[in-house]
């Protein structure tokens, strides 16, 4: 039986630069119901053996052993690993973002909203994945990605950085307590907000956020794809989408590169 192509989402910054990545959409998968299609979510509450085949999908994709496609137990965090080798998908370390030197397999994040960011210094050959929702960026961890790439050899202003599938603020309402820890961690973070159609719940920017902190701290040429992860069901899992619908979970998408 032929298997369904997969239909990732590419940025063109670093196909330009030869970087070999994947913003995985949920076409080409094995997963049914609320997870149909390439759920790779090993935290979710799918099949772990759909999981494991989605996932050995996309690691067929990226050219790397079915059990080399790592990723992380995400907690919102600015922590980064510097990865020297391959660990099972049941050992999967705390953190957000990961950087290596090294080839033979990908690095990964999972995210259904918050944003995928995918680094890459070709000439240094380092790169980097991580998991920025608004937590983690208010947090610093795109600037730790970057200083940790940097750890390993990359210079940040020669650095492409793609932003890949995330909510949008077209889709992003937030309470007053949200607007009112950014206006309070500086108050020019207001541009980040605009009236919502309910008074008092505005919509945060969370894409323009992150691409004003990966140019504050200096990183060389930033693609935005533009791709929200609520309106697109089609090819996106959405939390916020399942919490309107109060489903009772969701899928995951991996956004992936290596060396």
């Amino acid at each position: 039986m032929v298997k369904p192509a997969l239909s990732p989402v590419l940025s063109s910054a670093l196909t330009e630069a030869g970087i070999q990545h994947a913003f995985f959409t949920r076409e080409g998968g094995v997963s049914q119901g609320i997870y149909a299609g390439l759920n790779g979510g090993i935290g979710s509450a799918d099949d772990p053996a759909l999981v494991a085949e989605n996932r050995g999908r996309m690691a067929d994709y990226l050219g790397v052993p079915r059990t080399h496609l790592l990723s992380l137990y995400q907690i919102h965090s600015p922590k980064v690993l510097v990865v020297e080798e391959p660990w099972g998908a049941q050992e999967r370390p705390q953190a957000d973002a990961m950087v290596t030197t090294k080839s033979g397999f990908a690095i990964g994040v999972g995210a259904a909203d918050c944003g995928p960011i995918l680094f890459a210094d070709p000439e240094a050959k380092v790169i980097g994945a991580a998991h920025s929702g608004w937590k983690g960026a208010i947090g610093g961890v795109l600037e730790a990605t970057l200083d940790a790439m940097e750890n390993l050899g990359a210079h940040r202003a020669r650095t492409i950085v793609a932003l890949g599938p995330m909510l949008s603020q077209q889709n992003y309402e937030v309470g007053p307590e949200f607007e009112a820890q950014f206006l309070g961690a500086d108050p020019a973070n207001a541009r980040f907000f605009r009236p919502g159609s309910r008074a008092g719940y505005p919509h945060f920017d969370l894409p323009g956020y992150i691409v004003h902190r990966l140019q504050s701290a200096g990183a060389g040429r930033i693609e935005n794809l533009g791709l929200c992860t609520y309106a697109d069901e089609a090819r996106f899992y959405s939390y916020r989408r399942k919490t309107h619908r109060n489903e009772p979970d969701y899928g995951r998408l991996i956004a992936a590169i290596r060396l």
